[in-house]
């Protein structure tokens, strides 16, 4: 695939016809003068040096420098690679809860966007690890497979809102199961499912699917975001919800749901609060799981091809340097601009 790195360039193309119509204009008045003097014809023989083939050649070479130099400034580039590299880590997936509760601002600015955070700046202390992202509710959905792109990663943040799922409730087992899926097949390697929930309103399950997940070698780390106390839960507008009788819900952390879970998944369970301390948590046992090399295709830049059309203009240049614009006397028999006029008996 052939490409420019700086299109935008491309429009100083523009000047080439503008600079053409110049010379073209240039010529016409020349001639026109000339023939203020005489015929152009008997003119010829009195400027026997001067060569229109040689001054056209040199300007058409002067236009093609002008190209190229374009060219050269919009950086052209050709094909792509992706090479297959051997990078050590573990393999990530994020599971991270968006049902309603987790509007909830007990933890501030409020218990999902606190989860958001966490994963943010764990994508950033990130370097040879392979990420996946899962969200759930009601349902839990694959947002990106474990992969490399931390830019990726971290432009799915802004989908994880509880609009993205229909079906509220907190399905932590159906969480668990998706995120085992999103797993890669390489042997070896550490793998580690993180959980963000307030585990509130939970279906049943939760705690089989993570002694499964435990069998395939994935360790759980629960991070329970709120807390005991509770609060409402914001619905827009200033309101709250509400339950059946008018009441406003009060949703509370349920840690004995993400203890189970950590504990039946051989991992830790972790309460996050206002402070860094469960980043910090998560971080060192990531750092003292196994790892291993991982297999991944990286894709490489495209291959910068400037250098060949600069070649190619010194050769222009060089070529428009060495005709010269008017005849040499030493080599008038010898003329390949031009065709000799056979003198008249």
């Amino acid at each position: 695939m052939f490409r420019f790195a700086h299109p935008t360039y491309l429009y100083l193309l523009a000047l080439v016809p503008l600079f053409i119509i110049i010379y073209w204009l240039y010529q016409r008045r020349m001639k026109k003068n000339l023939r203020k003097f005489g015929d152009p014809e008997l003119l010829k023989h009195l400027m026997p040096e001067v060569s229109v083939i040689r001054r056209n050649l040199k300007f058409a070479l002067m236009m093609l420098a002008l190209t190229l130099a374009v060219f050269m400034l919009a950086r052209p580039q050709y094909g792509t690679r992706n090479e297959e590299v051997k990078r050590s880590g573990i393999e990530v997936v994020i599971a991270v809860d968006v049902s309603n509760s987790m509007l909830c601002r007990d933890i501030q600015p409020s218990r999902l966007e606190k989860a958001k955070m966490i994963v943010s700046k764990l994508v950033d202390q990130f370097d040879s690890d392979r990420i996946g992202l899962v969200m759930f509710a009601g349902k839990a959905l694959t947002l990106l497979p474990v992969t490399s792109d931390y830019v990726s990663a971290k432009m799915f943040l802004d989908q994880m809102e509880p609009s993205a799922i229909s079906v509220q409730g907190t399905a932590l087992a159906q969480a668990i199961s998706q995120a085992q899926r999103g797993f890669s097949t390489t042997k070896n390697v550490g793998r580690a499912l993180i959980l963000i929930t307030d585990a509130e309103d939970h279906e049943d399950g939760a705690v089989e699917a993570a002694k499964e997940a435990k069998k395939a070698g994935i360790r759980i780390f629960v991070l329970s975001v709120g807390t005991e106390a509770g609060g409402p839960i914001p619905m827009g507008g200033g309101n709250y919800k509400t339950d059946n009788t008018g009441q406003t819900v009060i949703t509370r952390l349920n840690e004995s749901v993400g203890k189970d879970i950590a504990r039946a998944g051989d991992g830790v369970y972790i309460h996050v609060d206002q402070t860094e301390r469960a980043q910090m948590l998560l971080s060192k046992e990531l750092d003292d799981m196994q790892k291993a090399d991982i297999s991944a295709k990286m894709f490489s830049e495209y291959d910068e091809q400037f250098v060949a059309v600069a070649i190619l203009l010194f050769v222009v240049l060089l070529i428009d340097l060495c005709i010269a614009e008017k005849k040499n006397p030493l080599l008038r028999n010898f003329n390949v601009f031009s065709k000799q006029v056979k003198k008249s008996e």
